[in-house]
């Protein structure tokens, strides 16, 4: 069996004495796509900090492809793991050619200098970049992008240097609804592709889990709450958990939804007399 892509063994991350993530074990395997769920500071963008090794944990141990943390040279891995997300990276600059930001990434850097990139390096950038639904954006400059044209380009970039592993922070957040749909067409596709990259997507909501997600991790206060296939974690019972409020969780075309769970109307106050 091949080496797991990640693999978390009680995985502690404390600041200022308090647990940003307690006793996480995870493992993601090749081929899988994975959704993290949870609630606002659950803990979801520290789990991606340290899957993409930018974060040392505080206690347990963190193998990525195979090599244990803190005994190799991470400069050496962090290549391998493609990551968009605003909290982790930055964005190119906003006089960019849309072409120039996604080949950049080629050579890690932001804002073209004088390197030179040869016919291949911009015919697979212009090819991710229509993979995306961006093939029209190639010339314009990455500041005048609306913020789902951002998120395909930057998604497009992830992908230039040919990543084993993705990270996707939130890549439907504060986009409307016709570009959250558009972007989850194209996550869709992408995750039906064998040669893609195993995936792990995080989000707060289940409407924003493209179709093709294998499994699912979820997380409240730092601590995995459950995680395994999408069919066995996303119940209404473990996401109401999950969230702290009871939910109804539906399922139409391989895409989910949820709603607070119906019960008794809130009780009226009793009258005051006067």
């Amino acid at each position: 069996m091949p080496d797991a892509v990640l693999r978390l063994d009680k995985v502690n991350v404390v600041r200022d004495g308090s647990f940003l993530l307690r006793d996480v074990t995870w493992e993601i395997s090749p081929g899988q796509r994975w959704v993290v769920l949870g609630p606002n500071g659950a803990g979801k963008t520290t789990l991606l900090q340290v899957a993409s090794g930018r974060l040392f944990p505080t206690g347990g141990g963190v193998d990525l492809f195979g090599h244990r943390l803190g005994t190799v040279n991470i400069l050496d891995l962090r290549y391998r793991v493609g990551v968009v997300s605003p909290a982790l990276v930055e964005s190119p600059p906003p006089e960019e050619r849309v072409l120039d930001a996604v080949v950049t990434a080629g050579w890690s850097v932001l804002g073209r200098g004088d390197e030179q990139y040869d016919d291949v390096d911009l015919a697979r950038a212009a090819g991710l970049l229509a993979q995306f639904g961006c093939r029209e954006l190639s010339d314009r400059r990455f500041g005048t992008l609306s913020e789902g044209e951002r998120k395909r380009v930057l998604i497009a970039r992830s992908l230039m240097t040919d990543p084993e592993l993705l990270l996707l922070d939130e890549p439907a957040s504060g986009l409307d609804l016709g570009a959250r749909e558009a972007l989850l067409r194209r996550l869709t596709r992408f995750a039906a592709d064998p040669l893609a990259p195993v995936t792990v997507l995080v989000s707060h909501h289940v409407e924003e889990i493209p179709v093709g997600m294998t499994h699912a991790l979820l997380v409240r206060r730092g601590q995995v709450r459950a995680a395994g296939p999408v069919a066995e974690v996303l119940t209404a019972a473990r996401l109401s958990d999950c969230f702290g409020i009871p939910l109804e969780i539906s399922v139409a075309g391989g895409r989910y939804s949820a709603r607070l769970a119906a019960g008794p109307p809130p009780r009226r106050p009793a009258s005051v007399g006067v």
